[in-house]
């Protein structure tokens, strides 16, 4: 399909758009008719075309797949078959989710399977062409090519609204699919009278307990309704429950008659479910709805008002605009009620609650830009990821429909709540946020125990280990500012020493982010290309330093060498098949989004506005194809408003943008008219002169008028009204911007000691253990305490290794030739004391195992679902599985241990694991990972110990392997000979 036959539907919306926008300023345009759905719906965009209303519930859209990456979006450009019209999808994910509660119009005879894309005719999908398709903003059509039938679809907030013109029939059918995409665990429907239904969906996916309840109104009551369980119709029921449960609705049609459905969806009830559509759809009238979103959806948009450009950049632009507000989704029914994430009933009280948070992409630009154009909705934001703290026990890294996914890496909701303070916006439980944000840096979870102790991840204990040490340093770094703020001397100083442990993992011999091993010696053989210790990418992509700029730099080697490391990122090409990529830069994800505006740093700006314009022209279009990665709930089109305007936010937590360059002639914010009458009704009008697509260099910048030399602003500049103008020249202007002073200011303090550890030394011993301490810290010095007290200068002075013989606590803090402190390190040193072995047992040789297939999040997920099945397997082997993907197993049985001592376990696995001895966890190796191996020790005696393990798969690679060393042999995978179960199991 060529890009100009898709915008055949809208050429004329710009041609009126291009009169609207030379008007005043003030008043509100219609601008969703910039707006193409489209954009996003092929390529690696997972992006849908539907119909919804902003950050609504509901997203009432077309499936064309159900299975792969395309499918995340419930549609794929390039399909030529609609399966049907799901209520429920997610903006431009990786995981395929959702896409709950379908329905499909069709005339002929009835058929409850979809059939394939070869062959539609085999089940109710239809043929189509996207000819007949329209969309925009709360507005979706098409025609069914196989059944001659016209779809039309709209949506409020709670509720979906169905319109389909039937050909002339006997035989015109509704199917509701609730089995559609992938099955489910537990599916309700039940006809309430000729005129409605009710139900519930209930699945285990990504989101791992999902609960959608629906009421579907009918605007013509059924000739015929029928339920079909496992695919077959079954007649004389008026309700059903299982895990593959459809219905039909029939009638008897009119050429072009209209049928209204209206649906109302709750995660909370079916009562629920009705309210929401009592209160939101309360009459037949389609076109009244159309227009009541298409408003919602204008003021949305008229939040920043832009002039200039060519057609397709502005169609980019209000895409952009769009996509950033179709997520985070509204949460709750219009009584206020939701589904917490311990899957309880909770009433939002005094705010609205909100989930789908995909905070791993969304704390880098989307969440700043509300910082911007939606402050009020950005406190109910926070007060959502606090009611998570409030209901689940700990702040969420991405939230889903009352779920825990703990997908992606950091804990960057403490990025969002710091954001929002530092600019102002409070109007929440300060207290409780700070206390929220240090609880989850706290954990012992997702290496965080390494990084706690030792200062990173090390590669050989944990998947993604570069990664995640320097998000976590970033996410510390965001606490030690809030603490600044709420001036907390105390956690400020801890977490301003955690937020440079990314220098830890930093090669000065290679000037990358490289692994490093527990015992602290470099991964190798390195390649800098190469996935080996990264999330997503690769040593290139990942210098994610945001909050330090200058400190990255003068690792690197100072302004010279680290302006040539950037040269070589953006110009050294490997795939020229890669979408999204220059260079080495990868813009199709998320970590190096700030990556082209770090020239601002080393005084070089016009380096910046190259590739900022480079990326801006040609990495975005007016296409399905038109956004270089997953959308990834708005973080795509966050980066392209914001460069557009000419700045980014490089470090959110700090009260700054750094320039690049402006796409557009004229661009206005519509500040919000807030009610403390700070920053409300302004405008703030950045305007970008002598502009052209050779001029994009600027030559300077004036701020209210008054010449302005800093490469960066503030974002009360921008808050408070004014006004920004760019002068443009088509050649750069080297001078601008170099100074020092001229430069952005990092928002990270002085460097400090590097954190001291434990060189040798056991923490578990049998009789006594020799404790050496080290701090690589060039002439540093190392004071420690054994009495539990907290070290200080004056404590004892570390000389030599210390031996120790009881159980003791050892707290060390090192010290530079300053004066100036690491932070504490604390470390159990712990005597062994020796499990009893289990007797009067009869035992037979092998395991007991349950099989399970689910998409499983954590090994507690085992523990909620019921095993396809049971059976004995001589040892720890995953090979059985009766899939590649997305599976679970869970053994028990008994180990033979041979003789006193302390035995160490090794357990490796690709994903999640938890080994157990005598009941009680000792390796915890969960969540979604590469594999990786964890040690664990304890002290046993001879004899028989009760030994039980959980291990999921949750897509890619799987592996599991259990080994384990003692007093008599060294590490060996164990042995089928050692391990036995109950004989009367």
């Amino acid at each position: 399909m060529t890009e100009s036959k898709m915008r055949k539907n809208v050429i004329w919306f710009i041609l009126i758009g291009m009169i609207l926008l030379s008007g005043c300023a003030n008043e509100q345009q219609d601008l969703t008719q910039f707006v193409n759905p489209f954009i996003g719906t092929g390529g690696d965009g997972h992006t849908y075309p539907g119909a919804n209303a902003p950050f609504g519930m509901v997203q009432l859209s077309p499936d064309t797949r159900t299975e792969g990456q395309p499918s995340c979006g419930g549609y794929y450009y390039p399909d030529s078959t609609i399966i049907g019209f799901s209520h429920t999808h997610l903006n431009g994910v990786g995981e395929p989710e959702f896409r709950d509660v379908l329905f499909m119009p069709t005339v002929g005879k009835v058929q409850v399977t979809a059939g394939s894309e070869e062959n539609p005719e085999t089940g109710y999908r239809s043929r189509y062409d996207h000819s007949s398709e329209i969309a925009h903003p709360g507005y979706y059509s098409v025609m069914l090519d196989d059944y001659d039938i016209k779809v039309e679809l709209t949506a409020t907030e709670r509720c979906g609204f169905h319109k389909y013109i039937f050909p002339k029939s006997d035989s015109a059918n509704i199917i509701i699919d609730l089995a559609h995409p992938n099955g489910a665990e537990e599916l309700i429907i039940k006809k309430v009278s000729d005129d409605e239904i009710e139900g519930l969906r209930r699945s285990h996916g990504w989101a791992f307990d999902q609960y959608v309840y629906f009421v579907a109104k009918f605007s013509k009551p059924f000739s015929n309704f029928a339920i079909a369980v496992n695919d077959k119709i079954t007649p004389n029921i008026s309700e059903a429950k299982g895990k593959n449960i459809k219905a039909v609705v029939s009638y008897s049609t009119n050429q072009y008659e209209p049928i209204f459905v209206k649906v109302g969806i709750s995660a909370v009830s079916v009562d629920g479910a009705r309210k929401n559509l009592e209160a939101e759809i309360k009459d037949w009238n389609f076109e009244k709805v159309i227009e009541h979103t298409k408003q919602k959806w204008n003021k949305e948009l008229n939040k920043i008002k832009i002039e200039g450009g060519t057609n397709e950049q502005r169609t980019v632009f209000y895409t952009s605009m769009y996509h950033v507000s179709l997520s985070p989704i509204l949460f709750m029914d219009v009584d206020g009620k939701y589904r917490g994430i311990d899957h309880k009933i909770h009433e939002a009280k005094d705010f609205t609650n909100y989930s789908v948070f995909s905070l791993w992409d969304t704390f880098r630009g989307v969440h700043p830009l509300f910082t911007i154009i939606d402050r009020k909705r950005t406190n109910d934001f926070i007060r959502s990821l606090l009611a998570k703290y409030d209901d689940g026990g700990r702040l969420p890294m991405w939230p889903l429909v009352g779920n825990y996914t703990d997908d992606m890496l950091g804990y960057h909701a403490v990025s969002v709540i710091t954001d929002a303070y530092v600019k102002g916006i409070r109007d929440y439980d300060v207290e409780k946020a700070f206390k929220a944000m240090k609880e989850i840096s706290q954990m012992d979870r997702l290496g965080l125990k390494y990084y706690k102790n030792i200062g990173y991840l090390p590669y050989d204990r944990q998947g993604e280990s570069v990664s995640k040490t320097l998000e976590y340093s970033y996410d510390d770094w965001c606490i030690s500012q809030m603490a600044k703020a709420l001036d907390k001397k105390g956690d400020y100083d801890y977490y301003n020493v955690r937020s440079h442990f990314y220098k830890n993992v930093f090669d000065t011999t290679t000037n990358f982010m490289r692994g490093k091993s527990f015992d602290r010696k470099w991964l190798s053989p390195f390649d800098p290309l190469k996935n080996s210790a990264y999330s997503e990418g690769n040593a290139y992509q990942y210098m994610f330093v945001p909050h330090d700029a200058e400190g990255l730099i003068e690792l690197a080697g100072g302004d010279e060498e680290f302006t040539k490391w950037l040269d070589v990122l953006f110009t050294y090409k490997t795939d020229e098949n890669q979408h999204g990529i220059i260079g080495q830069y990868w813009h199709g994800n998320e970590p190096g989004h700030h990556l082209p505006y770090l020239y601002n740093y080393v005084g070089k700006p016009w380096k910046t506005q190259e590739i900022v314009h480079k990326i801006l022209t040609e990495l975005y279009s007016d296409s399905p194809d038109g956004i270089a990665g997953n959308e990834d709930c708005g973080q795509m089109s966050a980066w392209y408003i914001l460069s557009s305007m000419g700045f980014y936010s490089v470090s959110p937590g700090q009260e700054i943008y750094i320039f690049g360059t402006p796409l557009f002639n004229k661009a206005v914010i519509n500040l919000e008219n807030l009610p403390d009458g700070k920053a409300g009704g302004k405008e703030f009008i950045i305007e970008a002169k002598d502009l052209s697509p050779q001029n994009y260099y600027i030559q300077s910048v004036s701020l209210n008028g008054k010449l302005y030399s800093k490469s960066y602003i503030k974002h009360s500049d921008i808050i408070n009204g004014g006004s920004l103008v760019f002068e443009m020249g088509d050649k750069p202007n080297k001078k601008w911007g170099k100074s020092k002073e001229n430069r952005p200011p990092s928002g990270n303090d002085p460097s400090v000691v590097a954190l001291p550890y434990i060189k040798r030394g056991k923490t578990l011993f049998a009789n006594s253990t020799k404790i050496e301490l080290a701090c690589d810290t060039k002439n540093s010095e190392i004071h420690y305490t054994l009495d539990g007290t907290e070290p200080t200068m004056k404590s004892t002075l570390y000389s030599s290794p210390v031996r120790i013989t009881k159980t003791t606590t050892i707290k060390f803090e090192a010290y530079d030739k300053e004066d100036l402190p690491s932070g504490v390190v604390e470390i159990q040193l712990t005597k062994a004391t020796y499990n009893e072995p289990v007797k009067n047992i009869r035992i037979v040789p092998g395991l007991n195992y349950d099989y399970y297939k689910k998409f499983f999040v954590t090994t507690a997920d085992l523990d909620i679902v019921k095993p396809l099945s049971h059976g004995v397997i001589k040892t720890f082997n995953i090979d059985n599985a009766k899939i590649d993907e997305y599976f679970g197993f869970r053994f028990d049985g008994y180990i033979r241990v041979p003789s006193d001592g302390i035995y160490t376990f090794y357990l490796e696995s690709n994903d999640g694991s938890r080994l157990y001895i005598d009941g009680a966890e000792l390796i915890e190796n969960d969540a979604n990972h590469g594999s990786i191996t964890e040690p664990g020790s304890i002290g046993l005696k001879a004899g028989l110990h009760k030994i039980d393990l959980k291990y999921f798969q949750a897509g890619g690679g799987k592996a599991l392997k259990v080994s384990w060393e003692g007093p008599s042999f060294n590490r060996r995978e164990i042995r089928a000979n050692e391990l036995f179960r109950r004989k009367n199991k």
